[in-house]
């Protein structure tokens, strides 16, 4: 039986179109997704739509349609992304989808409130409706605002709401943090949340009025008048996904998450609420959150009113998936900010993409059409073309590099080990000189019959390694080296000016 494997993205709010940060987390999730397909295991990827926030009823509002009808026409978006990235994700859970959805989470408030953590109570406080919670005055800026939000003003919330005891989880979080039994990457993310555990929790409102929700949302079992609120039914999409409350032979199977993919600005959201909800439920835990960081443009955080908000749309259709893909995980940190302009990108891709990688299979390629086949011993051809060379097999120290570069989320270190051997293969085509094969003597052309096989099987190692980040890429060169005849095509990627 396969070992399983089950990742989730976070779930984007689709109060507006998906902009270049979805995109860095996507391909981030997809990476290590197709990681572990490479290892033979059994994997579900899970997106999905934060459709019942009150900002995506204000957004439809806004402009004067139905709030589903709103929705839908976003999240399809998101979706579309995906597909354009190459990101396969297995599931895409819409919030809104009430026949699964709304049971399961349904269900976690009913195992919730059976344990005793569910009770109502009148609370006033500063709410942001861009986080959807709410904060206490020493939580926010200087300004008196959001921290993830700046510019943008709080409301005072007075309402009657039902309220989860996440006081009663303290001691018990910080255990699970700490032991790492929920391992959250990087360490320095896990010792801000263990040192926000060092002040009291206090416990946190779950539900919202008909009234302020607008009618929106999952309704709470039992009281009709109150809607659950957003992140108690949105966090639970990662199990309505995979059909708890409604498939629970599905749900066995893949829960828990082995890796929850998120942004560092939800991180308190995931390591605190989530975990407490689900050991209030009595479930299981998810056992990794690794929490990446945004994305700058030019050096300057990516706004609305600046006018530097980045359409991956855009990106896309003018540079491609895989030369993209590049870029987000090579030259954007894994843990921290990472900043995007385009005279970076079109550096790197030049580089790395035109010069290193499509020119060394340009290169190989052509000499492997100069050089006769013929002059090659039945042992080499059956050597180069054996298919268990191409399998993933990590066999030599540069892969051992890779397994635990990819393994740790450093995605730009495990590019950089297989970098390195394309920069090595193109030293040794330097160093023995094959362009020469019809001048030099019979020994030198053995020596160059035998580099240029090992030139072939280590391009065909190097493309197999890659197919987690760059798949068309890597599927366009394991084609054109299948053998038994190893032939030139186009550039995989012509220079940009």
């Amino acid at each position: 039986m396969k070992k399983k494997f089950y990742i989730t993205t976070a779930i984007p709010y689709v109060n507006a179109a998906p902009h270049v940060g979805h995109a860095l987390e996507f391909v981030q999730a997809d990476t290590i997704a197709r990681y572990h397909k490479l290892l033979d295991e059994d994997v579900c990827l899970l997106s999905g739509g934060d459709e019942n926030a009150v900002k995506n009823v204000q957004a439809a509002e806004k402009i004067g349609i139905p709030t589903q009808e709103f929705i839908d026409k976003n999240a399809r978006l998101f979706v579309d992304l995906a597909n354009k990235l190459n990101v396969q994700f297995d599931i895409f859970q819409k919030g809104s989808n009430q026949e699964h959805h709304f049971k399961a989470s349904q269900k976690l408030w009913e195992l919730c409130d059976k344990n005793g953590d569910i009770y109502k109570k009148s609370y006033e406080g500063l709410y942001c409706v861009g986080c959807e919670a709410f904060y206490t005055k020493d939580e926010l800026n200087e300004n008196g605002e959001c921290q993830e939000h700046p510019g943008k003003k709080l409301e005072l919330i007075k309402e009657e709401n039902y309220f989860f005891k996440l006081s009663s989880y303290q001691q018990q979080l910080i255990e699970l943090i700490s032991n790492d039994t929920i391992h959250i990457v990087p360490e320095f993310r896990k010792n801000e949340i263990l040192s926000f555990l060092k002040q009291p929790l206090q416990d946190i409102s779950i539900s919202r009025t008909n009234n302020r929700a607008k009618n929106w949302g999952v309704s709470v079992p039992g009281d009709p008048s109150q809607r659950i609120y957003v992140w108690f039914d949105a966090l639970n999409i990662y199990q309505s996904g995979i059909g708890f409350g409604w498939d629970e032979e599905k749900y066995t199977q893949w829960w828990p998450a082995d890796v929850h993919v998120i942004g560092k600005g939800i991180t308190r959201f995931h390591a605190i609420y989530w975990p407490a909800f689900l050991l209030s439920a009595k479930l299981k835990l998810p056992k990794t959150l690794f929490v990446h960081g945004y994305f700058t443009v030019n050096g300057q955080k990516m706004s609305k009113t600046i006018g530097n908000v980045i359409d991956p749309f855009e990106l896309i259709h003018k540079y491609g998936t895989d030369p993209l893909r590049y870029y987000f995980l090579r030259e954007i940190p894994p843990f921290s900010d990472g900043d995007f302009s385009e005279r970076r990108f079109k550096e790197l891709y030049n580089a790395d993409l035109a010069n290193g990688l499509g020119n060394l299979v340009a290169r190989v390629a052509k000499l492997c059409e100069t050089i006769p086949q013929k002059f090659y011993s039945i042992q080499q051809i059956n050597y180069i073309f054996n298919d268990d060379e191409s399998k993933g097999i990590l066999y030599e120290s540069f892969e051992k590099q890779y397994k635990n570069a990819i393994e740790n989320y450093q995605f730009n270190e495990a590019l950089l080990s297989l970098w390195d051997q394309i920069k090595y293969l193109d030293t040794e085509i330097n160093r023995i000189q094959p362009w020469t094969y019809e001048k030099v003597n019979t020994t030198q052309q053995e020596e160059i019959r035998i580099v240029l096989l090992n030139c072939v099987s280590k391009i065909k190692t190097i493309a197999t390694y890659l197919q987690p980040f760059l798949p068309e890429t890597a599927e366009k060169i394991l084609e054109q080296f299948k053998g038994p005849t190893i032939q030139s095509q186009p550039p995989l990627f012509p220079r940009i000016i």
